[in-house]
């Protein structure tokens, strides 16, 4: 790695520290404020007070919020999470267990979005005022105007119950059978996409409604160049520029919209697992479920910064 490569690389990854801190000591003191006692869901309803308060002493609840903060933070920086109070297993090993699910959940929405994102703006802003752009425009709206718990349960009806084409939930790994890997993802990657691919459509066509005014788009055509090399090679390119910053933000929608989507297709990843442990007041995991996931968003808007100098040599990173 040469020296322009790391001074881009470092400055970035050293502004993350702090965003991670503040990210896991605002989890901290929610968690630790909100309402609920853990011994009590672990004891039962017919436990004793002395039973209680033996089983907050053993998991160190009894003590200051400032000394378990401290006993939190130096526990992370050894990067040790902690253990669950219900699982009775470390909390790394819990999140890591699950996070391939949410992350294949998260990708392939991720690829689906952009895809069709993409091709309905370029499909709109090539065919600007014809039915081309208002079909694209309208499919949008829909994206943005349905919510996800809705759709997925619709498409779990028409396409699992009635056809029968994918299953109506669970998760197959795909190192043990690919396609059915692509089967038990693809309802609810689509139906996780589908809102973001309404967002990404609607900002590549202004974009590419934007640049088709350039004069560099008017003396490639005047020029004689075929419409398809002046849309793709020229036009598209630049109009990336706003899109791919919008790809960053959606990775952090798309993580904290897995939540909803692995509740309703059954899927055990990440979110469903933080869901679990708000209910039963595991409070370890959901801070540790969270910090995990705030941390693979900050690393990939890192890395979307990084990618903006390879889509425009022209975007400096001197900052």
């Amino acid at each position: 790695m040469n020296r322009s490569a790391v001074s881009i690389i470092v400055p970035r990854v050293l502004s993350a520290i702090p965003v991670l801190f503040v990210v896991s000591l605002v989890t901290f003191l929610i968690m630790w404020l909100v309402p609920g006692d853990v011994a009590s869901q672990i004891a039962g309803p017919s436990a004793t007070a002395d039973e209680l308060e033996a089983i907050r002493s053993r998991l160190g609840i009894d003590r200051p919020i400032w000394e378990r903060a401290f006993v939190w933070y130096g526990n992370l920086l050894q990067g040790d999470l902690g253990e669950s109070y219900i699982l009775n297993r470390g909390v790394l090993d819990a999140v890591l267990e699950r996070l391939p699910v949410t992350l294949s959940l998260a990708g392939l929405s991720l690829v689906l979005s952009v895809f069709l994102g993409i091709l309905f703006g370029v499909i709109a802003a090539t065919g600007h005022n014809t039915w081309a752009d208002q079909a694209t425009m309208t499919v949008a709206l829909l994206g943005l105007s349905l919510p996800d718990f809705w759709f997925g349960l619709v498409l779990i009806f028409f396409f699992a119950v009635e056809l029968g084409w994918f299953p109506t939930g669970g998760y197959i790994p795909f190192t043990e059978d690919p396609l059915g890997w692509v089967r038990s993802m693809t309802l609810p990657a689509f139906t996780l996409a589908f809102t973001q691919m309404g967002v990404i459509a609607r900002m590549a066509r202004s974009s590419m409604l934007e640049e088709q005014g350039q004069d560099y788009v008017r003396t490639a055509r005047a020029k004689g160049l075929p419409t398809r090399m002046v849309v793709f090679k020229h036009t598209l390119r630049n109009a990336l520029i706003p899109v791919v910053t919008l790809v960053g933000i959606m990775t952090g929608l798309l993580l904290g919209g897995a939540v909803v989507i692995e509740v309703v297709y059954s899927l055990p990843g990440v979110g469903r697992l933080i869901v679990g442990a708000i209910q039963s007041r595991d409070y370890p995991i959901v801070q540790g479920g969270l910090l995990m996931t705030a941390a693979i968003f900050v690393f990939v808007n890192i890395a979307v910064d990084i990618l903006y100098g390879f889509i425009d040599p022209r975007i400096g990173h001197d900052d």
